[in-house]
């Protein structure tokens, strides 16, 4: 199971950002633990400045801004 955090505030781009993650896991058929964080303190933990941020096992992938839909798969494949 890939563990996938999703960093931002709770804006509109942070809700579609965990949208697009559920729809890709769902078309690859990969088994995702989504979690919205949304404490600024824990968010500067990633050392990220703009959000949506996306965090894979750990590791920032994405930052600021709605993802690319084709770069989701990857991710989650990786």
């Amino acid at each position: 199971m890939k563990d996938i955090k999703v960093l931002g505030p709770g804006c509109k781009r942070c809700d579609t950002t965990v949208d697009m993650v559920k729809a890709e896991a769902a078309r690859l058929a990969i088994d995702v633990k989504i979690e919205k964080v949304t404490d600024y303190a824990e968010i500067a933990k990633y050392g990220i400045a703009s959000t949506p941020g996306i965090v894979v096992d750990g590791k920032v992938v994405h930052a600021g801004g709605l993802p690319k839909a084709e770069a989701i798969g990857p991710w989650l494949k990786g």
